[in-house]
Formats: structure tokens, C-alpha cells, sequence
């Protein structure tokens, strides 16, 4: 399966609460989208890799996302070396996505900027032909995404480009829901984290309307991007 948009990230939820809005957005307009997680989320403070599986399936529903897949790589211990860009390769030479979306360049938790440099150089060595992988007994070619755009998480990164995404924030808010054990429960009797917060829940809506103010929309999702943005001409982006 060849998919337009192939969406990274480091725990299930991250690419939820990242670009959920952008991914809705780019399904309407026909595109095929795919999740890939790195890891089962099994450190997180509540719940459990278990309960988060069927909240991460739940959530590709709603998303309506072509294909899901979980690469179970040690959450909080995973690193950038072979082993682990080979798995991303094989994930990027399976579904030929022309863009990769990936983690946050820098973040409070560190598995976001790890998963983030490990994907983007998995998407550059994937086009070279001379690294060899399979799947299932099958030969792979070597592919490179044209695009890497990076989402933005915890901090507040400057973007370097805003997806206008009114019209699918409601949509973007139940696909973070569908998390039940993570965020906001008041009835939850789990340890507190800084994400369980009601005022990061709420966090999500105002982020979203600031960047949309600064760009003269709603509602909006920033991204950061590893080369210069080309243009046909002015006002007309690539």
C-alpha cells in the first residue's frame, strides 16, 4: 500500500495531540494517511502498553487512517543507531509516503527528540539503494520521502508553517479522547503527570486558536521543517 502522508510517533497519542488536525484535514482532500508508533507507551503513568493499544486503535478510527502499525521499540530506551533506523526503513520503503510527519525537534519528554532524529535520518538513508532490507522474504526498494515536517508538542517551538485546521479540531479533540487513561478524569484515582492536567486538555484548544490568530485563520497546527520551504512564486507554495 503506497500512502501520500505517513505520520511518526514515538508513543501512541503523540501524533494525536501533534497533527490530528492536519491529518483529518488531508484525508478530506483525498490524501491516504498511515500511523507508525515507535513504542507501546508501556512507561507512561497510567494505564497500561495494553489498554493503550486499544485506545491507539480506537483512535485510528476516528482519524480514519488507512493503516496502523506499532514497531514496539523500548519506550524511554530506544535509540538512533542501526537497528532501530532499520525499522523505520523498512516502514518508509513499505508505504512510500511523499511526506513523513514525525516528533517535535526538541521536547520536554526525551523520547521526542530522539524519535524525532531517528526518523528524519531513517528518511534519508531509506533512499539509499545499497542499504538493504525485506519484509515478509520480499526484497525492498529504497524510497525517500520528498518532505519531513516535524509536529510541535510540550514547548512551544516556533513554527515555521501553520496548517489552517478549522473545521476538524472537534473531530482532532475526540481522536485525543479516545485515550481515556491518559488525560483528564476527575474521577481517576491514577497518579497525576503533567498531561493528566485539566488545564493541558484545555491547552490544546488555545494553542490552536493562537496559531490560527497568527496566521488569520481559527484554528491552526505549527510545524517545523529540515530545509527552506520552496515556492513557484509568490504565494504559490509547493
Amino acid at each position: 500500500m503506497k500512502l501520500d502522508i505517513l505520520a511518526f510517533g514515538a508513543h501512541p497519542d503523540d501524533v494525536e495531540l501533534g497533527c490530528a488536525g492536519t491529518i483529518l484535514k488531508e484525508i478530506s482532500l483525498g490524501k491516504t494517511v498511515g500511523i507508525v508508533d515507535l513504542t507501546r507507551g508501556e512507561l507512561g503513568t497510567r494505564g497500561s502498553a495494553e489498554i493503550r493499544d486499544q485506545e491507539a486503535t480506537a483512535a485510528a478510527k476516528i482519524l480514519g487512517v488507512s493503516v496502523r502499525e506499532n514497531l514496539e521499540m523500548r519506550d524511554g530506551f530506544f535509540v538512533n543507531d542501526e537497528k532501530h533506523q532499520l525499522e523505520i526503513i523498512k516502514m518508509i520503503r513499505k508505504y512510500q509516503p511523499e511526506i513523513v510527519l514525525c516528533n517535535a525537534i526538541d521536547d520536554r519528554h526525551i523520547d521526542h527528540a530522539k524519535g524525532s532524529k531517528l526518523v528524519s535520518d531513517a528518511c534519508f538513508l531509506s533512499g539509499l539503494r545499497k542499504i538493504e532490507t525485506t519484509v515478509d522474504g520480499e526484497s525492498q526498494a529504497a524510497w525517500r520521502p520528498k518532505l519531513v515536517y516535524h509536529y510541535i508538542q510540550w514547548k512551544n517551538i516556533e513554527p515555521d508553517f501553520v496548517v489552517d485546521i478549522t473545521g476538524f479540531t472537534d473531530k482532532k479533540i475526540e481522536s485525543i479522547l479516545a485515550y481515556r487513561s491518559q488525560f483528564y478524569d476527575a474521577n481517576s484515582k491514577e497518579p497525576e503527570s503533567p498531561i493528566t492536567s485539566k488545564n493541558f486538555l484545555e491547552s490544546l484548544n488555545y494553542r490552536s486558536r493562537d496559531l490560527g490568530r497568527l496566521v488569520g485563520v481559527e484554528f491552526g497546527e505549527g510545524f517545523t521543517v529540515e530545509r527552506y520551504l520552496a515556492v513557484n512564486s509568490l504565494g504559490d507554495l509547493i
